[in-house]
C-alpha cells in the first residue's frame, strides 16, 4: 500500500513553496524533498498569538522525523533542500536516514554567516535571525515550540549535514538495505538546476513510483533538458507507464514566450540601460539558476565587446564557480562543448592556444575555458562594491538573494530604486510574501491584459513611483558603553571558567612520584612531563616512575597489563609496540627506545595544509531599522526560471501515461487546468489525486511480505525470467522451519508425497458405483505458465523489422499488420492481445516474438 502526505507545497495551495512530502511504501517512510521557506516575509503578522505560515509545516516535519527511513532530494535550491540541515542537526537523534542526492547539493549551503554568539546573519540564499541578547537566542534554540521561531541552523551544521549525503550518478540503480531492503532507487536528469533529479522508486509489492517536480524539457546553455521527454517527442522508456506518478502542476495555465525572444529582451534591456550610463540590479540565487544568466551575459559581453563591469555580490560566488568547474560531467548544453572546442570560436586548437595565453593558473583545468567569466567581478558585500565603483558608474549588479528579503540585494535596492532610469530586472516571480513577489505583482498589474507574463508575451518595463517602507536588519560593532559592558562580561566569564578549571584540577588525581623516590624533581622534568601529558583525548593513560617492586595496573583495550617505569611521563600507550609476527610463546611485547609522539600537521586529501585558525570577529550586535524608499527606477520582468510551461506539462503527463497520478506544488487554478486537460484524453487514467497540506492519500491495499530462504536444490532447478529491473520465477515446494534459523526454508517436495495424493483421490473414488473403463486415469490439471508484462506494439514492430519481417501500424485501435502476410496482432483496451492469421511459419515467428517481449513464468 502507498500512502502520500504533503507537508508543504500541496495542490490547491496559496503557498506552493517549500516542497516536502512523506511517501510511505508498505513499512518504509520516504521524505521527498525538505525545503525551507522565506524566513523574513514582507508582510508580518501583528498578532503575537498567530503563528508564521511555516510553523505548521515545521511542526509536522518534526513529528514525522522519528519515522523517516529515507530522504530523497530532487534539487539543490532552498525550496527543495533548505531545511534538511536543520532537521538533520537539531532533530538528528531521530532523523538519521540514508540520504540520496546529487553531487551539486553537497557544498552548496555555505549561505549562512554565523556570529560569535550563535546568531545568524544574512548570506547567499539563506536567511537571518535578528536577536541581540545571547540568552534569548539560547532559550529560543532550546524551545522549538516558541512562537514565530525561525528554524535556521549554523554554518558548521550545514556542512556536517551535507557531508552525510550519499551521492548517486544518473541512471545508477541503487538497491537499498536494512529496513528499506527490496526498494531500488534510480535518479534521472530533470533539468532546471545542476543535478536536478527525477526519482524512480521500485518496490516489489507496490510497483514503480516516479517523483518528478520542477522539470525543464528545453535544452539550455549550461544544462540539457530532462530525459523524460525525448527529442523525437517520445517518452524515455524506463520512465514510461509507472504505477504512480507524483508531479507538479505549477505553471499548467501559463503560456510562455519563445526562449529566443526572452533572451533578446533581457539582452536589449541590459545593453540599452548601460549605454544610457545607468545601472541594472538583477536579483538572483546563489548557485542554481544564476549559472544560466552568467553564461548568457558572458557570451553577450564577448560578442559585443562591452567594457561595463558585471558585479556579483555573494560571499560564496567564487567558491561556487570553482566547485562547478570540477563538475563538468553534470553540465550540458553549449557549455560542455565549448570546453572541448566543438562550438568554440576558433576550434579545438584555438581553445588550447587561448588557454595557454591566459594568466590565471586555473585555466588549464577542465571546464575553466567554458566557465571562466573574465568580465565577472566578485564582491562579498555592498560596501566593497561602493569602494571600487561609484554609484554613477554604469554597471550590471547581480545580488543575492532573488527574493530581496535580506542580504546584499535588499540593501542595494534601498539606494538603487531612488535613482531615476535605473532598472531593477527580475528573472523570477519570487516566493509568496517576499519583496520580490511584491515587485513582480506591481509589474504584472501594470501590464495590459494581453501582455501579462502568462500570456506568451514579453511585457514592457514600468516606471515605479510612490514610497515603500522596508525593515532593514544589519550587524554593527559594539561601541562605547556597550563595548565596555561586553568586555566586562567576557572577563567575568573567563574568571569563572578559570576558577572551575582550577577546582577540577585539584579534585583530579595527580601523577606523583612513587613513595621510594625523592619528591624533589627538576624543573626540566616537570616541563617535559607537562608537555607530554598535554593531550586531547581523555582515554590516554600515563606511566609512573618508581621502584621496580611496585606494580601499577591499568585497563588497556580490555586487557590488564603491567606498566613499566620511565624517567619521563609517557603520553598514552606509546611505550608498547607490537609485532605483526608472533613468537612461539605468543605475542611478544616490545618497547620503544624513545617514547615520543610526533605531532603531524593536518592536511586534506590533496596534501594542502588545513588552516583551522579563524580570525576573531569584533563584538557586534544586530539592529533593526525601518527606512522609507522613494521608488523612481524602472522595473522589468523576464522569465528565466527554466521550467516547463502549460503546453509542455499537458503534453508530457499524458505521454508518461501513469496508472495513478498525484498532483502537488500548484495553485488551485493550475491544478484544475491540468485535471481538465487529462480528463479530455480517453486513454488517460481517471485516478487523479490533488491532496491538500497534511491530507493523506492511500493507494492500493496493505500487503504483508515475509522473508523466506530457498534451498540450494530448489534454486538450481528454478528458471528465472527478466522483467524490467527484476527476475521472476515460479516455485512449488514446502516450507520447513529449522531450529538453527529464524527464517523458514522452502524445500522441494518429497517423491512420496505425490502418490499419497493420488491414493487419496483413488480411495475417494472407490465407493463410486459407476463402472470404470479399463485403463482410465483420474483427470489431473496440468500446470500453466504465466506471462508478465505489457505488450507495446511499437516494440513488436521494431523487432519484426529487425528479423526481416515487414510490418506496419494501422488503424486507430492499434494493430500490427504484416505486409504480404495474412497475420495481424491487435491489442484491446483491457490489455488483451489478439493474434489472427493463417497457420504458417511467419505465424509462429510472430508468436515467439510476442512471448519474448514478456517475462514467461513456467510452472
Amino acid at each position: 500500500m502507498i500512502t502520500f502526505t504533503p507537508l508543504s507545497g500541496a495542490a490547491r495551495s496559496t503557498r506552493t513553496t517549500p516542497l516536502a512530502y512523506v511517501l510511505q511504501v508498505d513499512d518504509v517512510r520516504i521524505l521527498l524533498d525538505c525545503g525551507s521557506p522565506d524566513w523574513a516575509p514582507e508582510v508580518q503578522e501583528l498578532d503575537e498569538g498567530v503563528n508564521q505560515p511555516w510553523e505548521q509545516y515545521c511542526q509536522a516535519l518534526r513529528e514525522y522525523a522519528p519515522t523517516i527511513d529515507l530522504v530523497l532530494l530532487s534539487h539543490g535550491d532552498l525550496c527543495h533542500s533548505g531545511l534538511y540541515p536543520y532537521a538533520y542537526s537539531r532533530w538528528g537523534s531521530r532523523l538519521r536516514p540514508r540520504i540520496a542526492a546529487m553531487e551539486d547539493v553537497d557544498g552548496r549551503r555555505d549561505e549562512e554567516d554565523i556570529g560569535d554568539e550563535g546568531k545568524v546573519a544574512p548570506e547567499d540564499g539563506e536567511d537571518q535571525v535578528m536577536q541581540v541578547d545571547e540568552a534569548a537566542e539560547a532559550a529560543a534554540a532550546a524551545d522549538d515550540t516558541a512562537p514565530k521561531r525561525r528554524y535556521i541552523t549554523t554554518a558548521r551544521e550545514v556542512h556536517d549535514a551535507f557531508d552525510s549525503v550519499n551521492t548517486l550518478r544518473y541512471s545508477q540503480p541503487t538497491h537499498l538495505q536494512g529496513k528499506c531492503q527490496g526498494l531500488t532507487i534510480t535518479p534521472y536528469n530533470a533539468g532546471h538546476t545542476l543535478g536536478g533529479t527525477i526519482w524512480k522508486i521500485r518496490s516489489p509489492s507496490s510497483g514503480t513510483i516516479i517523483y518528478a517536480v520542477n522539470m525543464n524539457h528545453m535544452r539550455e546553455r549550461h544544462l540539457d533538458g530532462t530525459v523524460l521527454m525525448r527529442a523525437a517527442g517520445g517518452i524515455f522508456e524506463p520512465l514510461a507507464r509507472p504505477d504512480l506518478l507524483i508531479t507538479d502542476a505549477d505553471r499548467a495555465s501559463v503560456i510562455m514566450s519563445r526562449r529566443k525572444d526572452r533572451d533578446a529582451a533581457l539582452i536589449d534591456a541590459v545593453t540599452a540601460t548601460l549605454s544610457s550610463r545607468f545601472s541594472l540590479l538583477l536579483p538572483c540565487d546563489s548557485s542554481t539558476r544564476v549559472l544560466e544568466l552568467l553564461v548568457l551575459l558572458d557570451q553577450h559581453w564577448n560578442y559585443s565587446r562591452l567594457r561595463y563591469p558585471i558585479c556579483f555580490l555573494s560571499r560564496s560566488a567564487s567558491e561556487m564557480l570553482t566547485f562547478v568547474r570540477s563538475m563538468m560531467e553534470w553540465l550540458g548544453g553549449t557549455v560542455s562543448k565549448e570546453d572541448v572546442g566543438e562550438e568554440g570560436t576558433g576550434g579545438r586548437h584555438d581553445n588550447k592556444r587561448k588557454r595557454a595565453g591566459d594568466d590565471d593558473g586555473d585555466e588549464d583545468a577542465l571546464g575553466a575555458f567554458a566557465l571562466r567569466f573574465k568580465h565577472l567581478e566578485f564582491f562579498p558585500n555592498p560596501q566593497s562594491l561602493i569602494q571600487k565603483y561609484s554609484s554613477k558608474d554604469p554597471k550590471l549588479i547581480l545580488a543575492v538573494p532573488a527574493s530581496l528579503s535580506h542580504g546584499p540585494s535588499r540593501h542595494l535596492f534601498c539606494d538603487f530604486a531612488a535613482v531615476p532610469d535605473n532598472v531593477v530586472l527580475l528573472t523570477g516571480r519570487g516566493e509568496e510574501g517576499s519583496l520580490g513577489r511584491v515587485l513582480f505583482d506591481k509589474w504584472n498589474d501594470a501590464q495590459r491584459p494581453e501582455d501579462k507574463w502568462d500570456q506568451g508575451k514579453i511585457g514592457r518595463n514600468v516606471m515605479m513611483d510612490g514610497v515603500v517602507k522596508l525593515k532593514m536588519n544589519s550587524k554593527v560593532p559594539l561601541q562605547g558603553a556597550e563595548l565596555e559592558a561586553y568586555i566586562q562580561r567576557q572577563e567575568e566569564a573567563k574568571r569563572e571558567a578559570d576558577k572551575k578549571k582550577a577546582a577540577q584540577a585539584r579534585d583530579q588525581p595527580m601523577l606523583e612520584a612513587d613513595e621510594g623516590d625523592s619528591d624533589s624533581d627538576s624543573d626540566s622534568e616537570d616541563e617535559v612531563s607537562r608537555e607530554l601529558m598535554d593531550g586531547e583525548d581523555d582515554d590516554f593513560g600515563g606511566g609512573r616512575r618508581g621502584n621496580k617492586g611496585d606494580t601499577d595496573w591499568n585497563m588497556d583495550d580490555g586487557v590488564t597489563t603491567k606498566l613499566l617505569s620511565f624517567d619521563i611521563y609517557l603520553k598514552g600507550n606509546v611505550s608498547k609496540a607490537t609485532s605483526f609476527f608472533k613468537t612461539l610463546g605468543g605475542q611478544s611485547q616490545r618497547f620503544r627506545t624513545f617514547p615520543y609522539v610526533e605531532k603531524k600537521r593536518k592536511v586534506d586529501e590533496y596534501g594542502e595544509i588545513i588552516d583551522v585558525s579563524i580570525d576573531p570577529e569584533p563584538p557586534s550586535k544586530f539592529v533593526m531599522s525601518q527606512v522609507e524608499v522613494q521608488l523612481a527606477c524602472r522595473l522589468l520582468f523576464v522569465d528565466m526560471e527554466g521550467l516547463n510551461d502549460g503546453r509542455a506539462v499537458k503534453t508530457i503527463v499524458p505521454k508518461v501515461d501513469p496508472r495513478k497520478l498525484i498532483l502537488v506544488h500548484a495553485s488551485a487554478k493550475d491544478t484544475d487546468v491540468l485535471i481538465e486537460s487529462c480528463a479530455g484524453i480517453r486513454t488517460m487514467t481517471k485516478d487523479i489525486y490533488s491532496p491538500a497540506s497534511l491530507e493523506t492519500v492511500q493507494i492500493g491495499q496493505q500487503i504483508n511480505s515475509f522473508s523466506i530462504s530457498i534451498s540450494d536444490e530448489l534454486l538450481a532447478s528454478m528458471r528465472m525470467s527478466r522483467f524490467e529491473d527484476n527476475e521472476v520465477g515460479y516455485l512449488t515446494g514446502k516450507i520447513v522451519a529449522h531450529a538453527t534459523s529464524t527464517i523458514p526454508t522452502l524445500e522441494t517436495l518429497s517423491n512420496n508425497s505425490k502418490p499419497v495424493k493420488v491414493e487419496e483421490s483413488q480411495d475417494q473414488e472407490m465407493p463410486s458405483s459407476e463402472p470404470r473403463n479399463l485403463g482410465l486415469r483420474p483427470a489431473v490439471p496440468l500446470p500453466s505458465s504465466t506471462m508478465i508484462g505489457e505488450l507495446k506494439l511499437t516494440a513488436l514492430k521494431k523487432r519484426l523489422v529487425d528479423i526481416g519481417i515487414q510490418a506496419e501500424l494501422v488503424g486507430e485501435e492499434g494493430t500490427v499488420d504484416l505486409l504480404e502476410q495474412s497475420v495481424a496482432v491487435r491489442k484491446t483496451g483491457q490489455g488483451k492481445v489478439e493474434m489472427e492469421g493463417n497457420v504458417s511459419e511467419v505465424y509462429y515467428i510472430v508468436r515467439k516474438e510476442i512471448y519474448n517481449l514478456h517475462a514467461l513464468i513456467a510452472a
